[in-house]
Parts: structure tokens; sequence; C-alpha cells
């Protein structure tokens, strides 16, 4: 085959193989992990091994599909098209191994499940009970839970990434069902060394918080909501609740955290709830699932095992 001085031949990939699939995962892994070295604990073999794969995926599909040097690790802009769609191959592949065991009338395989940051320490929040009930009910299937941003539960529930996401409340989506689960308080803090921190707070309103700068979340969310409805002028931003406490626990910002969350930084001493009746909001939190294709069994079941941990079923 003559190849043109310059351009690189483009390997036709044809079918794909079980190889391939095992090198789409490797793949998946440094991308998520930032670069070959932090996957190698995650796919449990050797950088050398790692790297082998990627550069025989690179052959398989005729691309450079990232960049390695003094900058770190990056993808190319083939490279990330690639990314995007072996999260929607993988997806389709346990979708198909979730409909196999459902012909099958048993309930094997993964079940991903996503929550928001941060749940954990709310007494209202009986994921875990949930998690119980369902181990007991379908102890064949493998659970991986995930903790991300409302946003990339969302996306992650819709391309099927996900089976399940634990999310605040903030809008809806015709591709997604919605379930009622529990609620948590939201207070406005300051951390110790801001001017707030120990001082009377009882002629405070909105007009004087403005003075303040703020932290809030950097995507929609209800947070977002009320920064922007109370004109909360954001002077930094945060893209999960660890972000906004470690910002308020500087002195040098205000910033909603959940209440639940917060105790143990003010029974330290290192935040106080600015006055607490006046400035706080009710955030609810939902489970979302695909509307279609329909969910496989293990995620039914899950769900089941949610709304009656939360009284809800």
């Amino acid at each position: 085959m003559q190849v043109t001085k310059g351009h690189r031949p483009r390997a036709a990939l044809g079918q794909l193989s079980d190889m391939d699939l095992r090198l789409l995962q490797v793949f998946k892994a440094v991308v998520e992990c930032g670069g070959m070295a932090a996957a190698e604990l995650e796919l449990n073999i050797g950088v050398s091994t790692i790297s082998r794969h990627v550069k025989d995926l690179d052959t398989r599909l005729g691309l450079s599909l990232c960049r390695r040097g003094r900058a770190g690790f990056a993808l190319t802009p083939e490279g990330q098209r690639v990314y995007e769609e072996t999260l929607q191959l993988l997806a389709s592949v346990r979708g198909f191994l979730a409909s196999v065991d459902d012909l099958h009338a048993r309930m094997g395989g993964q079940l991903a499940v996503a929550v928001f940051d941060k749940t954990a320490s709310n007494p209202a929040a009986r994921i875990d009970a949930a998690i119980a009930a369902f181990a007991d009910a379908a102890p064949h299937v493998q659970l991986q839970m995930h903790v991300g941003s409302i946003n990339a539960i969302e996306r992650g529930v819709m391309d099927g990434s996900f089976h399940i996401g634990i999310i605040p409340a903030h809008r809806s989506s015709r591709s997604l069902v919605y379930d009622e689960l529990f609620a948590e308080t939201m207070l406005l803090y300051c951390g110790a060394g801001h001017p707030l921190f120990g001082a009377p707070h009882g002629a405070l309103d909105w007009d004087a918080l403005r003075r303040h700068p703020f932290a809030g979340l950097g995507y929609h969310s209800p947070n977002m909501e009320l920064s922007h409805r109370m004109q909360l002028a954001r002077s930094a931003t945060g893209f999960d609740q660890e972000s906004i406490a470690t910002l308020v626990l500087s002195g040098r910002f205000l910033g909603f955290l959940p209440d639940h969350y917060a105790a143990a930084f003010e029974q330290a001493g290192r935040l106080q709830a600015v006055l607490p009746g006046r400035f706080r909001y009710q955030c609810r939190f939902v489970a979302i699932m695909r509307r279609s294709p329909q969910a496989p069994r293990a995620a039914q079941r899950f769900r089941e095992c949610l709304l009656r941990a939360h009284g809800a079923h």
C-alpha cells in the first residue's frame, strides 16, 4: 500500500472484538483517572501494560487519542470523541447484558448508582437502608456507587452510564422519571475570621448580605437559583459541597451548606450559621431513571428499595 508522506494511514476497524472492548475499557479508565499512572491502581495492571493497551487502541482505530508529556495527560479532539462514544458503547453493552439477565428472570451484572455528594450524613437519607435491602434481594448484582455533580449525574443517567441517580430536584426533563425521596435543610454559613463570625446577626437582611463575597455552586442547582433570585454576587465558585465548605472555612466567603454536613465544623468552632431562621432553604432530593428504554430489573428493584426505605412505596 502506498502511503503519502506526512499522512498517517487510517485503520479500518471492521468488527468489534472482546479485545477491542477491553482496550476501550482501559482507555476509559485512563481518561477518568487523569493519566496512566493514576489508572494503575484502578485497573490493577502496570503502567507499561496500560501504555501498550492505549497504543494498541491508537493503532486499531488509526487515531492518536492522547498526548503525554511534561504538561501531563491530555486528550486529543479525536480522543475526546472516542471517549464519549466509548461511554455510550459500554452503556449499551451493559444494557444488553441486563436484558439477557431479564430474559433468564435473574438479576446479575452491574448496577451503577450515582449520588450527589454529602448525603451520607443526612439523617433523612435512607440510601444505606435501600442498599441493604437491595443486597439481600439481588446478591449477584455488583453495585457501583458514584458521586458527582447534578449535571454529571443527569447526563450519566440519560446516556446510560448510570442506571439510577439521586440528586437535588431543580428542573425536569421529559427523558427522565422522578421519584421524591427526602429533603435537607441548607443554611448560610460564615467561617472563623469572617466579619460576621461571632457578630450580632439580628439586623441582617438580603441587602446586607450582598455586600459580602459569596461562594456558590457553578452549575444549575437550587443553590444557583436562590443566589440569582436574591442577587448574591458569586465571588468564588465551587463544584461540590466540599469545595463550598473549603471556601467558607477560609473566612472570606459566605456560602450555603447542608446543616447536617456543617454540624461538625460548627461544633469545632470553625463555622457559624448566619441567622438560620431567615437565611435558609429546603432542598428536595429525587431519584432519577431514564424513561426509555425500560430500565433493567435490577434498576427497577433498586428503585423499589429506595422508595420503601424513604416511606414512599
